[in-house]
Protein backbone atom coordinates (compact mmCIF):
# COMPACT_ATOMS: atom_id res chain seq x y z
CA UNK A 1 0.00 0.00 0.00
CA UNK A 2 2.81 2.40 0.91
CA UNK A 3 4.57 1.50 -2.34
CA UNK A 4 1.42 2.38 -4.30
CA UNK A 5 1.16 5.77 -2.54
CA UNK A 6 4.83 6.54 -3.30
CA UNK A 7 4.28 5.58 -6.94
CA UNK A 8 1.16 7.82 -7.17
CA UNK A 9 3.02 10.68 -5.49
CA UNK A 10 5.90 10.32 -7.96
CA UNK A 11 3.45 10.16 -10.86
CA UNK A 12 1.64 13.32 -9.71
CA UNK A 13 4.95 15.16 -9.46
CA UNK A 14 5.90 14.09 -12.97
CA UNK A 15 2.50 15.16 -14.33
CA UNK A 16 2.70 18.44 -12.40
CA UNK A 17 6.19 19.27 -13.65
CA UNK A 18 5.17 18.28 -17.20
CA UNK A 19 2.15 20.61 -17.08
CA UNK A 20 4.32 23.41 -15.68
CA UNK A 21 6.93 22.85 -18.40
CA UNK A 22 4.21 22.90 -21.06
CA UNK A 23 2.80 26.16 -19.67
CA UNK A 24 6.25 27.72 -19.67
CA UNK A 25 6.77 26.64 -23.28
CA UNK A 26 3.37 28.01 -24.29
CA UNK A 27 4.07 31.32 -22.55
CA UNK A 28 7.50 31.50 -24.15
CA UNK A 29 6.00 30.75 -27.57
CA UNK A 30 3.27 33.34 -26.99
CA UNK A 31 5.86 35.94 -26.03
CA UNK A 32 7.91 35.06 -29.10
CA UNK A 33 4.87 35.40 -31.37
CA UNK A 34 4.06 38.74 -29.76
CA UNK A 35 7.60 40.04 -30.25
CA UNK A 36 7.81 39.04 -33.93
CA UNK A 37 4.38 40.40 -34.82
CA UNK A 38 5.41 44.04 -34.86
CA UNK A 39 8.40 44.62 -37.14
CA UNK A 40 10.45 47.72 -36.39
CA UNK A 41 11.29 50.10 -39.24
CA UNK A 42 14.78 50.33 -40.78
CA UNK A 43 17.18 52.85 -39.29
CA UNK A 44 17.31 55.67 -41.80
CA UNK A 45 17.78 59.43 -41.64
CA UNK A 46 14.58 61.23 -42.63
CA UNK A 47 15.62 64.68 -41.40
CA UNK A 48 16.23 65.92 -44.93
CA UNK A 49 12.60 65.29 -45.84
CA UNK A 50 10.85 66.90 -42.87
CA UNK A 51 9.96 70.06 -44.77
CA UNK A 52 8.59 68.30 -47.85
CA UNK A 53 5.07 69.41 -48.70
CA UNK A 54 2.93 68.83 -51.74
CA UNK A 55 1.44 71.66 -53.74
CA UNK A 56 -2.27 71.41 -54.44
CA UNK A 57 -3.33 72.12 -58.02
CA UNK A 58 -6.94 70.96 -57.58
CA UNK A 59 -8.86 68.45 -55.44
CA UNK A 60 -7.22 65.46 -57.15
CA UNK A 61 -3.92 66.86 -58.42
CA UNK A 62 -0.76 67.49 -56.39
CA UNK A 63 2.88 68.09 -57.24
CA UNK A 64 6.04 67.80 -55.14
CA UNK A 65 9.14 68.92 -56.98
CA UNK A 66 9.13 67.00 -60.26
CA UNK A 67 6.85 64.32 -58.77
CA UNK A 68 3.09 64.39 -59.17
CA UNK A 69 -0.24 62.63 -58.84
CA UNK A 70 -3.46 63.37 -60.71
CA UNK A 71 -6.82 61.81 -61.42
CA UNK A 72 -7.36 61.42 -65.15
CA UNK A 73 -10.64 61.83 -66.97
CA UNK A 74 -10.76 58.02 -67.28
CA UNK A 75 -11.02 57.61 -63.51
CA UNK A 76 -7.48 56.29 -63.01
CA UNK A 77 -5.02 58.02 -60.72
CA UNK A 78 -1.65 58.58 -62.38
CA UNK A 79 1.45 59.07 -60.25
CA UNK A 80 5.07 59.86 -61.08
CA UNK A 81 7.84 59.41 -58.49
CA UNK A 82 11.62 59.53 -58.79
CA UNK A 83 14.83 59.41 -56.77
CA UNK A 84 16.34 56.98 -54.29
CA UNK A 85 14.27 54.45 -52.36
CA UNK A 86 13.60 56.49 -49.22
CA UNK A 87 12.75 59.63 -51.19
CA UNK A 88 10.45 57.71 -53.54
CA UNK A 89 8.60 56.21 -50.59
CA UNK A 90 8.24 59.47 -48.68
CA UNK A 91 7.11 61.37 -51.79
CA UNK A 92 4.73 58.56 -52.73
CA UNK A 93 3.15 58.68 -49.27
CA UNK A 94 2.82 62.47 -49.25
CA UNK A 95 1.31 62.61 -52.74
CA UNK A 96 -1.11 59.71 -52.27
CA UNK A 97 -1.89 60.14 -48.57
CA UNK A 98 -5.68 60.04 -49.01
CA UNK A 99 -5.48 56.99 -51.28
CA UNK A 100 -3.16 55.23 -48.83
CA UNK A 101 -5.65 55.73 -45.99
CA UNK A 102 -8.69 54.82 -48.12
CA UNK A 103 -7.00 51.64 -49.30
CA UNK A 104 -6.26 50.53 -45.75
CA UNK A 105 -9.81 51.37 -44.72
CA UNK A 106 -11.16 49.28 -47.61
CA UNK A 107 -8.85 46.36 -46.83
CA UNK A 108 -9.58 46.30 -43.10
CA UNK A 109 -13.31 46.82 -43.70
CA UNK A 110 -13.40 43.70 -45.89
CA UNK A 111 -11.34 41.74 -43.34
CA UNK A 112 -13.79 42.74 -40.58
CA UNK A 113 -16.71 41.62 -42.75
CA UNK A 114 -15.03 38.25 -43.15
CA UNK A 115 -13.89 38.05 -39.50
CA UNK A 116 -16.24 40.13 -37.31
CA UNK A 117 -14.69 39.01 -34.00
CA UNK A 118 -12.29 41.63 -32.54
CA UNK A 119 -10.57 39.05 -30.35
CA UNK A 120 -10.01 36.71 -33.29
CA UNK A 121 -8.67 39.62 -35.36
CA UNK A 122 -6.10 40.32 -32.65
CA UNK A 123 -5.21 36.64 -32.56
CA UNK A 124 -4.91 36.66 -36.35
CA UNK A 125 -2.49 39.57 -36.12
CA UNK A 126 -0.12 37.43 -34.07
CA UNK A 127 -0.55 34.44 -36.35
CA UNK A 128 0.30 36.56 -39.41
CA UNK A 129 3.21 38.07 -37.48
CA UNK A 130 4.47 34.59 -36.66
CA UNK A 131 4.11 33.41 -40.26
CA UNK A 132 5.88 36.53 -41.46
CA UNK A 133 8.64 36.40 -38.85
CA UNK A 134 11.96 37.46 -40.36
CA UNK A 135 10.06 38.88 -43.36
CA UNK A 136 12.52 41.76 -43.57
CA UNK A 137 15.42 39.35 -44.08
CA UNK A 138 13.85 38.38 -47.41
CA UNK A 139 13.11 41.91 -48.65
CA UNK A 140 15.74 44.10 -50.31
CA UNK A 141 16.86 46.99 -48.06
CA UNK A 142 15.90 49.31 -50.92
CA UNK A 143 12.29 48.11 -50.82
CA UNK A 144 12.21 48.24 -47.01
CA UNK A 145 13.22 51.90 -47.15
CA UNK A 146 10.63 52.67 -49.81
CA UNK A 147 7.87 50.98 -47.79
CA UNK A 148 9.03 52.77 -44.64
CA UNK A 149 8.90 56.11 -46.49
CA UNK A 150 5.30 55.45 -47.47
CA UNK A 151 4.39 54.32 -43.94
CA UNK A 152 5.26 57.79 -42.60
CA UNK A 153 2.02 59.00 -44.24
CA UNK A 154 -0.13 56.09 -43.02
CA UNK A 155 -2.94 56.63 -40.53
CA UNK A 156 -2.45 55.83 -36.83
CA UNK A 157 -6.07 54.63 -36.72
CA UNK A 158 -5.03 51.09 -37.56
CA UNK A 159 -2.49 50.52 -34.79
CA UNK A 160 -4.67 47.67 -33.53
CA UNK A 161 -3.10 45.75 -36.40
CA UNK A 162 0.44 46.94 -35.76
CA UNK A 163 2.68 49.95 -36.20
CA UNK A 164 2.53 51.78 -39.53
CA UNK A 165 5.64 50.15 -40.95
CA UNK A 166 4.64 46.65 -39.82
CA UNK A 167 1.27 46.99 -41.54
CA UNK A 168 2.54 48.34 -44.84
CA UNK A 169 5.31 45.72 -44.94
CA UNK A 170 2.93 42.85 -44.23
CA UNK A 171 0.31 44.01 -46.73
CA UNK A 172 2.85 43.10 -49.41
CA UNK A 173 2.61 39.47 -48.28
CA UNK A 174 -1.20 39.43 -47.99
CA UNK A 175 -1.63 37.99 -51.48
CA UNK A 176 0.78 35.15 -50.68
CA UNK A 177 -0.71 34.21 -47.31
CA UNK A 178 -4.28 34.53 -48.58
CA UNK A 179 -3.87 32.22 -51.54
CA UNK A 180 -1.76 29.71 -49.59
CA UNK A 181 -4.26 29.41 -46.73
CA UNK A 182 -7.35 29.45 -48.94
CA UNK A 183 -6.52 27.56 -52.11
CA UNK A 184 -10.23 27.04 -52.65
CA UNK A 185 -10.48 30.82 -53.20
CA UNK A 186 -7.47 30.99 -55.52
CA UNK A 187 -7.68 34.03 -57.76
CA UNK A 188 -8.25 32.87 -61.34
CA UNK A 189 -6.09 35.20 -63.44
CA UNK A 190 -5.60 34.61 -67.16
CA UNK A 191 -2.77 35.95 -69.32
CA UNK A 192 -1.51 35.34 -72.85
CA UNK A 193 0.71 36.74 -75.56
CA UNK A 194 1.62 36.48 -79.24
CA UNK A 195 4.31 37.84 -81.53
CA UNK A 196 5.72 37.46 -85.03
CA UNK A 197 3.23 36.34 -87.69
CA UNK A 198 0.42 36.03 -85.14
CA UNK A 199 0.14 39.79 -84.58
CA UNK A 200 -0.61 42.69 -86.86
CA UNK A 201 2.66 44.31 -87.88
CA UNK A 202 4.60 41.46 -86.21
CA UNK A 203 4.68 43.39 -82.93
CA UNK A 204 4.54 41.64 -79.56
CA UNK A 205 1.20 41.82 -77.74
CA UNK A 206 0.34 40.51 -74.28
CA UNK A 207 -2.89 40.68 -72.31
CA UNK A 208 -3.91 39.82 -68.76
CA UNK A 209 -6.85 39.98 -66.38
CA UNK A 210 -5.91 40.49 -62.74
CA UNK A 211 -8.86 38.75 -61.11
CA UNK A 212 -8.18 39.81 -57.55
CA UNK A 213 -11.19 40.87 -55.48
CA UNK A 214 -11.04 42.13 -51.89
CA UNK A 215 -14.35 43.98 -51.99
CA UNK A 216 -15.51 46.73 -54.33
CA UNK A 217 -14.03 49.44 -52.14
CA UNK A 218 -10.54 48.04 -52.59
CA UNK A 219 -10.70 48.51 -56.39
CA UNK A 220 -12.06 52.05 -56.37
CA UNK A 221 -8.82 54.06 -56.35
CA UNK A 222 -6.39 52.39 -58.72
CA UNK A 223 -3.08 53.95 -59.67
CA UNK A 224 -0.95 53.82 -62.80
CA UNK A 225 2.44 54.36 -61.20
CA UNK A 226 5.39 55.67 -63.23
CA UNK A 227 8.67 55.24 -61.36
CA UNK A 228 12.07 56.69 -62.26
CA UNK A 229 14.42 55.07 -59.70
CA UNK A 230 18.00 56.12 -59.11
CA UNK A 231 19.10 52.57 -59.98
CA UNK A 232 17.70 50.11 -62.49
CA UNK A 233 15.19 50.89 -65.22
CA UNK A 234 12.24 53.26 -65.39
CA UNK A 235 8.96 51.38 -65.23
CA UNK A 236 5.18 51.59 -64.95
CA UNK A 237 2.95 49.32 -62.90
CA UNK A 238 -0.69 49.03 -61.89
CA UNK A 239 -1.02 49.51 -58.15
CA UNK A 240 -2.98 51.03 -55.27
CA UNK A 241 -2.23 53.24 -52.28
CA UNK A 242 0.78 52.05 -50.24
CA UNK A 243 1.70 49.12 -52.52
CA UNK A 244 5.14 49.12 -54.19
CA UNK A 245 4.98 45.50 -55.37
CA UNK A 246 4.19 44.61 -58.98
CA UNK A 247 1.31 42.50 -60.26
CA UNK A 248 1.29 43.95 -63.80
CA UNK A 249 4.01 46.17 -65.21
CA UNK A 250 6.43 47.13 -68.01
CA UNK A 251 9.82 48.83 -67.96
CA UNK A 252 11.50 51.11 -70.48
CA UNK A 253 13.49 48.17 -71.89
CA UNK A 254 10.27 46.59 -73.13
CA UNK A 255 10.20 43.89 -70.46
CA UNK A 256 6.78 43.04 -69.00
CA UNK A 257 5.83 41.11 -65.87
CA UNK A 258 2.47 39.73 -64.77
CA UNK A 259 1.80 37.19 -62.01
CA UNK A 260 -0.62 34.25 -61.85
CA UNK A 261 -1.21 32.31 -58.63
CA UNK A 262 -0.63 28.56 -58.54
CA UNK A 263 -1.75 26.00 -55.97
CA UNK A 264 0.43 26.13 -52.83
CA UNK A 265 0.91 24.30 -49.59
CA UNK A 266 0.56 26.19 -46.28
CA UNK A 267 3.70 28.24 -45.51
CA UNK A 268 5.32 28.09 -42.06
CA UNK A 269 7.98 30.75 -42.43
CA UNK A 270 8.50 34.01 -44.26
CA UNK A 271 10.09 34.46 -47.66
CA UNK A 272 10.03 37.15 -50.33
CA UNK A 273 6.49 38.23 -51.27
CA UNK A 274 5.67 37.38 -54.89
CA UNK A 275 4.89 40.99 -55.79
CA UNK A 276 8.33 42.12 -54.61
CA UNK A 277 10.04 39.44 -56.70
CA UNK A 278 8.07 40.79 -59.68
CA UNK A 279 9.05 44.34 -58.70
CA UNK A 280 12.75 43.44 -58.62
CA UNK A 281 12.46 41.79 -62.03
CA UNK A 282 10.72 44.84 -63.48
CA UNK A 283 13.23 47.32 -62.05
CA UNK A 284 16.42 45.38 -62.76
CA UNK A 285 15.87 43.01 -65.71
CA UNK A 286 15.90 43.84 -69.42
CA UNK A 287 15.93 40.28 -70.81
CA UNK A 288 14.37 36.92 -70.02
CA UNK A 289 17.69 35.53 -68.77
CA UNK A 290 18.07 38.43 -66.33
CA UNK A 291 14.49 37.96 -65.12
CA UNK A 292 15.08 34.24 -64.55
CA UNK A 293 18.30 34.95 -62.63
CA UNK A 294 16.52 37.35 -60.26
CA UNK A 295 13.60 34.97 -59.70
CA UNK A 296 16.03 32.10 -59.11
CA UNK A 297 17.84 33.80 -56.24
CA UNK A 298 14.69 34.79 -54.34
CA UNK A 299 13.00 32.33 -52.00
CA UNK A 300 9.19 32.41 -52.04
CA UNK A 301 6.72 30.75 -49.68
CA UNK A 302 3.97 30.26 -52.26
CA UNK A 303 3.83 28.98 -55.83
CA UNK A 304 3.45 31.47 -58.65
CA UNK A 305 3.78 31.89 -62.41
CA UNK A 306 5.47 34.97 -63.87
CA UNK A 307 4.62 35.68 -67.50
CA UNK A 308 7.61 37.56 -68.88
CA UNK A 309 7.45 39.39 -72.20
CA UNK A 310 10.70 40.73 -73.66
CA UNK A 311 11.06 43.13 -76.58
CA UNK A 312 14.81 42.41 -76.70
CA UNK A 313 14.28 38.65 -76.89
CA UNK A 314 11.24 38.94 -79.16
CA UNK A 315 9.42 36.22 -77.21
CA UNK A 316 7.68 35.40 -73.94
CA UNK A 317 8.13 32.66 -71.33
CA UNK A 318 6.54 31.72 -68.03
CA UNK A 319 8.80 31.47 -64.99
CA UNK A 320 7.14 28.84 -62.78
CA UNK A 321 8.31 28.98 -59.20
CA UNK A 322 7.50 27.01 -56.05
CA UNK A 323 9.07 27.48 -52.59
CA UNK A 324 11.82 25.03 -53.55
CA UNK A 325 11.89 24.79 -57.37
CA UNK A 326 12.10 27.03 -60.42
CA UNK A 327 11.28 25.97 -63.96
CA UNK A 328 10.89 27.95 -67.18
CA UNK A 329 8.12 27.18 -69.64
CA UNK A 330 9.09 28.19 -73.17
CA UNK A 331 6.29 27.40 -75.65
CA UNK A 332 8.71 27.10 -78.55
CA UNK A 333 6.19 28.89 -80.77
CA UNK A 334 4.91 32.41 -81.38
CA UNK A 335 2.18 32.51 -78.73
CA UNK A 336 1.79 31.67 -75.05
CA UNK A 337 -1.07 31.18 -72.57
CA UNK A 338 -0.88 31.21 -68.77
CA UNK A 339 -3.70 30.39 -66.34
CA UNK A 340 -3.30 28.97 -62.83
CA UNK A 341 -1.47 25.72 -63.46
CA UNK A 342 2.10 24.84 -64.42
CA UNK A 343 3.06 23.72 -67.93
CA UNK A 344 6.81 23.09 -67.81
CA UNK A 345 8.10 19.49 -67.83
CA UNK A 346 9.77 20.14 -64.49
CA UNK A 347 6.56 21.11 -62.64
CA UNK A 348 3.63 19.91 -64.72
CA UNK A 349 3.49 16.55 -62.94
CA UNK A 350 3.89 18.00 -59.43
CA UNK A 351 1.14 16.57 -57.19
CA UNK A 352 -0.37 19.94 -56.20
CA UNK A 353 -0.35 21.03 -59.83
CA UNK A 354 -2.13 17.87 -60.94
CA UNK A 355 -4.77 18.52 -58.27
CA UNK A 356 -5.12 22.07 -59.56
CA UNK A 357 -5.54 20.92 -63.16
CA UNK A 358 -8.10 18.28 -62.23
CA UNK A 359 -10.20 20.27 -59.76
CA UNK A 360 -10.03 23.95 -60.67
CA UNK A 361 -11.25 26.10 -63.56
CA UNK A 362 -7.70 26.76 -64.76
CA UNK A 363 -7.45 24.19 -67.59
CA UNK A 364 -10.91 25.12 -68.90
CA UNK A 365 -9.99 28.83 -69.05
CA UNK A 366 -6.68 27.94 -70.70
CA UNK A 367 -8.49 25.98 -73.41
CA UNK A 368 -11.03 28.76 -73.97
CA UNK A 369 -8.17 31.26 -74.36
CA UNK A 370 -6.46 29.03 -76.94
CA UNK A 371 -9.77 28.70 -78.77
CA UNK A 372 -10.27 32.47 -78.98
CA UNK A 373 -6.66 33.13 -79.96
CA UNK A 374 -6.84 30.74 -82.90
CA UNK A 375 -9.89 32.60 -84.20
CA UNK A 376 -8.38 36.06 -83.70
CA UNK A 377 -4.96 35.92 -85.41
CA UNK A 378 -3.36 38.23 -86.37
CA UNK A 379 -3.87 39.99 -83.05
CA UNK A 380 -4.34 43.72 -82.56
CA UNK A 381 -4.77 45.53 -79.22
CA UNK A 382 -8.54 45.67 -79.87
CA UNK A 383 -8.69 41.90 -80.50
CA UNK A 384 -6.74 41.27 -77.30
CA UNK A 385 -9.29 43.38 -75.43
CA UNK A 386 -12.12 41.33 -76.95
CA UNK A 387 -10.55 38.10 -75.65
CA UNK A 388 -9.97 39.58 -72.20
CA UNK A 389 -13.63 40.61 -72.09
CA UNK A 390 -15.00 37.20 -73.10
CA UNK A 391 -17.64 35.91 -70.66
CA UNK A 392 -18.54 32.65 -72.41
CA UNK A 393 -17.39 29.07 -72.10
CA UNK A 394 -15.73 26.77 -74.61
CA UNK A 395 -17.44 26.79 -77.97
CA UNK A 396 -19.08 30.11 -77.12
CA UNK A 397 -21.58 28.48 -74.75
CA UNK A 398 -23.37 30.77 -72.30
CA UNK A 399 -22.13 29.59 -68.87
CA UNK A 400 -23.59 32.54 -66.96
CA UNK A 401 -21.99 35.87 -66.16
CA UNK A 402 -19.43 35.68 -63.36
CA UNK A 403 -18.41 32.06 -63.92
CA UNK A 404 -14.81 31.32 -62.88
CA UNK A 405 -14.39 29.24 -66.04
CA UNK A 406 -14.76 32.39 -68.14
CA UNK A 407 -11.76 34.53 -69.07
CA UNK A 408 -13.77 37.54 -67.90
CA UNK A 409 -15.24 36.67 -64.50
CA UNK A 410 -16.44 40.24 -63.88
CA UNK A 411 -14.29 40.63 -60.77
CA UNK A 412 -11.06 41.99 -62.29
CA UNK A 413 -9.16 44.60 -60.33
CA UNK A 414 -7.72 45.58 -63.70
CA UNK A 415 -7.10 44.28 -67.18
CA UNK A 416 -4.03 45.31 -69.16
CA UNK A 417 -2.60 44.99 -72.67
CA UNK A 418 1.12 45.46 -73.45
CA UNK A 419 2.89 46.26 -76.72
CA UNK A 420 6.51 46.03 -75.44
CA UNK A 421 8.35 46.93 -78.65
CA UNK A 422 6.42 50.24 -78.76
CA UNK A 423 6.57 50.74 -74.96
CA UNK A 424 2.79 51.19 -74.97
CA UNK A 425 0.17 49.66 -72.70
CA UNK A 426 -3.60 49.86 -72.31
CA UNK A 427 -5.47 49.60 -68.99
CA UNK A 428 -9.18 48.97 -68.56
CA UNK A 429 -11.58 51.43 -67.01
CA UNK A 430 -14.68 50.70 -64.92
CA UNK A 431 -16.60 48.53 -64.71
CA UNK A 432 -13.98 45.79 -64.57
CA UNK A 433 -12.60 45.35 -68.13
CA UNK A 434 -15.80 46.46 -69.83
CA UNK A 435 -15.06 50.19 -69.91
CA UNK A 436 -12.71 51.70 -72.47
CA UNK A 437 -9.02 50.78 -72.42
CA UNK A 438 -6.82 53.87 -72.15
CA UNK A 439 -3.35 53.87 -73.67
CA UNK A 440 -0.06 55.09 -72.18
CA UNK A 441 3.34 55.47 -73.82
CA UNK A 442 6.33 55.10 -71.49
CA UNK A 443 8.54 57.24 -73.73
CA UNK A 444 6.04 60.09 -73.62
CA UNK A 445 5.73 59.98 -69.84
CA UNK A 446 9.43 59.73 -68.99
CA UNK A 447 10.47 62.25 -71.66
CA UNK A 448 7.97 64.78 -70.36
CA UNK A 449 9.66 67.79 -68.75
CA UNK A 450 7.70 68.81 -65.68
CA UNK A 451 4.03 68.31 -64.98
CA UNK A 452 1.54 69.51 -67.59
CA UNK A 453 -1.59 70.55 -65.68
CA UNK A 454 -4.04 70.62 -68.56
CA UNK A 455 -2.59 67.77 -70.59
CA UNK A 456 -3.90 64.20 -70.34
CA UNK A 457 -1.15 61.63 -69.91
CA UNK A 458 -3.04 58.93 -71.81
CA UNK A 459 -3.14 58.94 -75.60
CA UNK A 460 -6.73 59.70 -76.57
CA UNK A 461 -6.53 58.54 -80.19
CA UNK A 462 -5.36 55.03 -79.18
CA UNK A 463 -8.27 54.28 -76.82
CA UNK A 464 -10.14 51.00 -77.25
CA UNK A 465 -13.91 51.63 -76.96
CA UNK A 466 -16.05 50.22 -74.16
CA UNK A 467 -17.65 46.79 -74.53
CA UNK A 468 -21.18 46.77 -75.97
CA UNK A 469 -22.18 44.35 -73.17
CA UNK A 470 -22.63 47.44 -70.98
CA UNK A 471 -25.66 48.41 -73.05
CA UNK A 472 -27.34 45.02 -72.90
CA UNK A 473 -30.13 43.87 -70.58
CA UNK A 474 -28.03 40.82 -69.65
CA UNK A 475 -25.48 43.06 -67.94
CA UNK A 476 -28.10 44.99 -65.98
CA UNK A 477 -29.59 41.67 -64.88
CA UNK A 478 -26.14 40.52 -63.77
CA UNK A 479 -25.74 43.60 -61.59
CA UNK A 480 -29.09 42.82 -59.97
CA UNK A 481 -27.97 39.20 -59.44
CA UNK A 482 -24.67 40.36 -57.94
CA UNK A 483 -26.47 42.68 -55.53
CA UNK A 484 -28.79 39.86 -54.44
CA UNK A 485 -25.79 37.57 -53.89
CA UNK A 486 -24.14 40.16 -51.66
CA UNK A 487 -27.38 40.62 -49.71
CA UNK A 488 -27.62 36.86 -49.20
CA UNK A 489 -24.01 36.69 -47.98
CA UNK A 490 -24.87 39.40 -45.45
CA UNK A 491 -27.84 37.40 -44.15
CA UNK A 492 -30.58 39.44 -45.81
CA UNK A 493 -33.69 38.06 -47.48
CA UNK A 494 -33.77 37.61 -51.26
CA UNK A 495 -36.22 36.61 -53.99
CA UNK A 496 -34.79 33.35 -55.37
CA UNK A 497 -36.94 33.47 -58.51
CA UNK A 498 -35.45 36.83 -59.38
CA UNK A 499 -31.99 35.59 -58.43
CA UNK A 500 -32.07 32.72 -60.93
CA UNK A 501 -33.93 34.59 -63.68
CA UNK A 502 -31.29 37.36 -63.61
CA UNK A 503 -28.48 34.89 -64.38
CA UNK A 504 -30.26 31.76 -65.69
CA UNK A 505 -27.21 29.92 -67.08
CA UNK A 506 -25.00 30.38 -64.04
CA UNK A 507 -24.84 27.37 -61.73
CA UNK A 508 -24.12 29.55 -58.71
CA UNK A 509 -27.49 31.29 -59.00
CA UNK A 510 -29.17 27.95 -58.31
CA UNK A 511 -26.63 27.01 -55.63
CA UNK A 512 -27.39 30.27 -53.82
CA UNK A 513 -31.12 29.73 -54.22
CA UNK A 514 -30.75 26.23 -52.78
CA UNK A 515 -28.76 27.51 -49.83
CA UNK A 516 -31.41 30.14 -49.17
CA UNK A 517 -34.17 27.51 -49.24
CA UNK A 518 -32.19 25.33 -46.84
CA UNK A 519 -32.03 28.23 -44.38
CA UNK A 520 -35.80 28.60 -44.74
CA UNK A 521 -36.16 24.81 -44.18
CA UNK A 522 -37.89 24.54 -47.55
CA UNK A 523 -36.05 21.33 -48.41
CA UNK A 524 -38.19 20.31 -51.39
CA UNK A 525 -37.51 23.60 -53.10
CA UNK A 526 -33.81 23.43 -52.19
CA UNK A 527 -33.57 20.02 -53.90
CA UNK A 528 -34.93 21.47 -57.13
CA UNK A 529 -32.44 24.36 -57.06
CA UNK A 530 -29.45 22.08 -56.42
CA UNK A 531 -30.59 19.75 -59.20
CA UNK A 532 -30.76 22.70 -61.59
CA UNK A 533 -27.29 23.82 -60.51
CA UNK A 534 -25.89 20.40 -61.43
CA UNK A 535 -27.15 20.80 -65.01
CA UNK A 536 -25.01 23.92 -65.51
CA UNK A 537 -21.27 24.41 -66.11
CA UNK A 538 -19.86 24.28 -62.57
CA UNK A 539 -16.58 26.12 -62.05
CA UNK A 540 -14.67 23.60 -59.93
CA UNK A 541 -14.85 19.97 -58.89
CA UNK A 542 -14.94 20.97 -55.22
CA UNK A 543 -18.01 23.11 -55.85
CA UNK A 544 -19.73 20.26 -57.69
CA UNK A 545 -19.04 17.93 -54.76
CA UNK A 546 -20.31 20.56 -52.33
CA UNK A 547 -23.60 20.89 -54.24
CA UNK A 548 -24.00 17.11 -54.31
CA UNK A 549 -23.47 16.98 -50.54
CA UNK A 550 -26.04 19.73 -49.98
CA UNK A 551 -28.48 17.91 -52.25
CA UNK A 552 -28.02 14.71 -50.23
CA UNK A 553 -28.55 16.62 -46.99
CA UNK A 554 -31.77 18.19 -48.28
CA UNK A 555 -33.08 14.77 -49.32
CA UNK A 556 -32.18 13.32 -45.92
CA UNK A 557 -34.02 16.15 -44.18
CA UNK A 558 -37.18 15.32 -46.14
CA UNK A 559 -36.80 11.60 -45.41
CA UNK A 560 -36.52 12.27 -41.68
CA UNK A 561 -39.64 14.47 -41.53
Amino acid sequence: MQAMKRWLTRLMKIVGWSILALLVLLLAFGFYVWTVSDEQPPTVDTSGFVQLQRQKINDSTYILGNNWIRKSESGWYEMYTSGDALKRGIVNGILSKELLIKQEEAFTHQIKKMIPSDSYLKFLKYIVGFMNRDLEAHILPEFQEEIYGISLSASDSFKWIGNNYFRQLNYHAAHDIGHALQNMMLVGCTSFGAWGAKTSGHSMLLGRNFDFWVGDEFAQNKIVSFVQPDSGYNFASITWGGFIGVVSGMNDQGLTVTINAAKSSIPFSAATPVSLVAREVLQYASTIDEAVAIAHKREMFVSESFLIGSAKDRRSVVIEKTPDTLSVYDPGQDHIVCANHYQSPGLKNQELNQEQMANSASVYRFQRTEELLQAAYPLTPAKVATILRDTRGKGGVDIGLGNEKAINQLIAHHSIIFRPDSLQFWVSTEPWQLGKYVCYDLRKVFDQEGFQVKQEVAIKELEIPADTLLEQTQFKDFLAFRLAKMRFNEGQSIDINQLTSNNPNYYDAYRLAGDYCMKQRDYARAIKQYEWALTKEIATENERISILEKLAKARNMISSQ
